[in-house]
C-alpha cells in the first residue's frame, strides 16, 4: 500500500477497485459512510472493490456506480470509467440481466393473455350473429303500415288524411281565477277592484255606514291582535286597527304597493314615517285611527293618505 507521502490516484493500483479503495481508505471513509454519500448498497461498493463482477448487476448499472464511487472521492468519474472498460472490454455475449430478474416467464400470464384473446373472439363472433338475425327478422310491431307492408312484400294500405287538429275542449281551458269573499282584487296593472260583495249594500248598510257604536270605542290603542307594519322600536304615528274582518293595502308615492293583508278583528298596523303612503281598505267603518295612541274615530274614507291622518 502507498504511505501518506504518496499521492495516489486512478492509476495507483492493480485495478480500478483495488485504486478505488486505496483512494477510499486514504480519506478515512467506510463503505456505510460511501453507501449513504453516492446512495449505492454497502455490497455492490464491496464487490467494485473486489472486481467481483459476476455479483453485480448488468454493465450500465456497474459503469454508473463506478463513476459515482469516484465522484463521491472528489475524483475524476468519467477517467474511472474509461480504465474500467480498458480492464473489462465490451464481450460479444449479451448483458447479464438485474441481479433478482427472473428470466423464466410466468406461466400464469400467458393463461390470463390467452384467456382475454378467447374473450374478445367470442365478443366479436356474437356481434356477428346478432347483426345477422337482426338483418333478416320481421319488422316490429311498432313500425308503420307502410313499412311492414314493404318487408312482407304486399301492397301498403291508403293513406287517409286526418286533417287539422280540433280544439281543446271548454272543461280543459283555464278556470276564473278564486276571488275571496271582501278581499279587493288586485289586477295586474296595480289597480284595486272592489267585489261586487262589498260595493252595495244588501242590509241597508252603506261602506261609511259604521257597524260599531262609535261610543264603545277604546280612546287610547290596545293591542288585541297581530301588529303589522313600523317595529315597535321605530316610532309611528299613525296606527289602523281592525274592528272586524277586513282588508287593507298600503301603497307607496310611486303606486307600487306597500303593504297589503286580510285583516282579522284586533289586528292593528303601524304606519312607517314614510311620506307618500296611501291606505285602501274595503270598508271604512272597519277600522279604527289611532294618532299618537290616541282614537281619532273610524277612517274616514276607503282610500286615505296617512300623512293627513296624523295632522
Amino acid at each position: 500500500m502507498a504511505s501518506d507521502s504518496e499521492a495516489l490516484n486512478l492509476q495507483s493500483a492493480a485495478d480500478i477497485g483495488s485504486a478505488l479503495k486505496a483512494l477510499r481508505e486514504q480519506k478515512q471513509l467506510s463503505l456505510e459512510q460511501l453507501a449513504d454519500m453516492t446512495r449505492v448498497r454497502r455490497v455492490y461498493l464491496a464487490d467494485i472493490e473486489a472486481m467481483r463482477l459476476d455479483r453485480l448487476p448488468s454493465r450500465p448499472f456497474t459503469i454508473g456506480y463506478i463513476r459515482a464511487y469516484a465522484e463521491a472521492l472528489g475524483l475524476d468519474g468519467d477517467a474511472a470509467v474509461e480504465r474500467f472498460k480498458s480492464e473489462e472490454p465490451v464481450l460479444d455475449e449479451p448483458l447479464r440481466a438485474p441481479v433478482g430478474v427472473v428470466q423464466n416467464g410466468d406461466p400464469r400470464a400467458v393463461a390470463i393473455v390467452a384467456g382475454v384473446i378467447v374473450i374478445l373472439v367470442a365478443i366479436v363472433l356474437w356481434n356477428i350473429a346478432q347483426r345477422a338475425l337482426m338483418a333478416n327478422a320481421p319488422p316490429p310491431p311498432t313500425a308503420s303500415a307502410q313499412a311492414t307492408a314493404k318487408a312482407l312484400g304486399v301492397a301498403s294500405p291508403p293513406v287517409v288524411p286526418l286533417g287539422a287538429p280540433l280544439p281543446a275542449p271548454v272543461e280543459s281551458t283555464t278556470p276564473p281565477p278564486y276571488e275571496t269573499p271582501g278581499m279587493p282584487i288586485i289586477n295586474p296593472d296595480g289597480t284595486v277592484t272592489t267585489p261586487k260583495s262589498v260595493q252595495g249594500p244588501k242590509s241597508g248598510l252603506t261602506p261609511e255606514t259604521p257597524t260599531v257604536d262609535p261610543s264603545t270605542l277604546s280612546q287610547v290603542f290596545v293591542a288585541t291582535g297581530q301588529i303589522y307594519g313600523a317595529p315597535k322600536d321605530q316610532p309611528s304615528a299613525v296606527t289602523l286597527q281592525a274592528l272586524k274582518p277586513a282588508s287593507l293595502i298600503v301603497r307607496g308615492q310611486d303606486g307600487q304597493i306597500y303593504f297589503a293583508r286580510q285583516f282579522a278583528a284586533g289586528d292593528a298596523f303601524r304606519a312607517p314615517q314614510v311620506g307618500g303612503l296611501t291606505a285602501e281598505v274595503s270598508q271604512p267603518a272597519s277600522f279604527q285611527v289611532f294618532v299618537g295612541g290616541r282614537s281619532k274615530g273610524f277612517l274616514p274614507a276607503a282610500q286615505v293618505s296617512l300623512s293627513n291622518l296624523a295632522q
